[in-house]
């Protein structure tokens, strides 16, 4: 597969790439050199809910964060 680089400097991700790494619009990535003819691109991993607390901060309107029933499920003490 080939791409081509755009004025803007941008590449595009062939949708067979895309679809078998599942990656999504929004996904963050590192850009390194590796020599005169090699760039690597990798996905920068994060948890699902990253940034979550600090847009939830964020909100303009006051919330309160209801108590959790306790259940039968295990899993850490919080």
């Amino acid at each position: 597969m080939t791409t081509v680089l755009s004025q803007k400097g941008q590449v595009v991700l062939p949708a067979k790439v895309r679809k078998k790494l599942g990656l999504a619009a929004g996904d963050d990535f590192e850009v390194g050199v590796e020599d005169a003819d090699t760039i690597v691109l990798r996905r920068i991993s994060r948890p699902p809910n990253h940034g979550l607390a600090a847009l939830l901060a964020a909100c303009p309107l006051p919330f309160e964060v209801p108590l959790r029933e306790s259940d039968d499920t295990e899993g850490p003490a919080l």
